[in-house]
């Protein structure tokens, strides 16, 4: 009896921790929302999104047309943080040297260095990333799978924590190209942006022709936000529903009428890594059915690719995963 209070009692007193941890954890990215709030009015989706991939190391794909504040995000997010960051703008004339370094002789000492390129950084920004063909998206590959860069004969590790943050415009427009799957997949998000409400353009237009926006401020160090990675990979997932995100991705591959190929492995796995920083961002340290339903389709929408009969009748990937959603039992 006694051992059984004891035991109760020590997880009563880790509970209590856990959830004190939790709320002053909370109140930082509070802080950080309202920082980014500085310059960006509006778009909560996408700085949740963009946060739920600062903390659990995924790469995020922002599409929506210019004018967005796509660009502003990311710097805004890259300066609250206190990281390196780098911004790449991709055009047909890009080479993948001049995102990955290369070998350069040196007449002085007859060898060949290494000049390494803009990727090595924390955040790279890859502005317009549809906007360079095939052969300038293949350079991004390794470094997003492996966290590392070939150069010659040697490999380098890019600096940790290393996020690509790219932003593309709608692939119908004139000049852009469509991204291989295969680096489709390596993004853990893409999120559709949409023009902003009319009070919110309004805030944007008089903050810019009047007093302009604010500086944004530090929030936290780089030690301060591998703590927060931590915590957010301890939070605890219930078997069921690791169960249910596979079942999920699991149906995407199952034959149907408006589905060519369903979602990777990958997808399992970013989900799996979403969902708990989407919980803890909502100050929990355990996750729920509504954490995965609302990581779902900003994770599988990318990774879903469509028949020619969802072409034709003019069938998205979300209404194809919304479906899916409705028709998978809830643990």
């Amino acid at each position: 009896m006694v051992s059984k209070l004891c035991k109760t009692n020590i997880n009563f007193s880790y509970n209590l921790h856990s959830f004190a941890t939790i709320y002053i954890m909370n109140e930082k990215i509070q802080r950080l929302k309202q920082e980014l709030a500085k310059q960006i009015i509006g778009q909560s989706e996408m700085i949740d999104a963009l946060l739920i991939a600062l903390l659990s190391e995924g790469h995020i794909l922002l599409e929506g047309l210019p004018g967005l504040a796509k660009t502003t995000a990311v710097h805004a997010l890259a300066s609250a943080v206190h990281l390196q960051f780098q911004r790449i703008q991709f055009t047909p004339d890009l080479l993948p040297s001049d995102i990955l370094g290369a070998e350069i002789y040196d007449l002085k000492s007859g060898d060949f260095k290494i000049k390494k390129g803009p990727i090595f950084t924390n955040f790279l920004l890859a502005d317009e990333i549809n906007r360079a063909p095939a052969k300038i998206q293949s350079a991004l590959l390794e470094v997003m799978q492996e966290r590392q860069v070939t150069i010659g004969d040697t490999s380098f590790q890019v600096p940790a924590p290393f996020l690509v943050l790219a932003t593309q415009n709608p692939i119908d427009q004139e000049g852009a190209y469509k991204l291989p799957q295969a680096q489709l997949d390596r993004f853990m998000f893409k999120i559709i942006i949409g023009y902003s409400s009319q009070e919110e353009e309004l805030e944007i237009a008089s903050r810019a022709t009047e007093g302009g926006f604010e500086k944004i401020d530090t929030i936290f160090t780089v030690e301060k936000l591998e703590q927060m990675k931590e915590r957010v990979r301890a939070v605890h997932i219930d078997k069921e529903l690791k169960v249910y995100i596979i079942q999920l991705i699991f149906t995407t591959r199952e034959k149907h009428k408006y589905i060519k190929f369903g979602a990777s492995p990958r997808a399992s796995i970013d989900m799996m890594k979403a969902v708990k920083a989407c919980a803890f961002l909502r100050g929990n340290d355990f996750v729920s059915p509504s954490d995965i339903v609302l990581c779902a389709k900003d994770i599988l929408r990318h990774r879903i690719v469509l028949s020619y009969d969802a072409l034709v009748d003019g069938v998205s990937a979300d209404t194809i995963i919304q479906e899916i959603l409705e028709n998978t039992l809830v643990p």
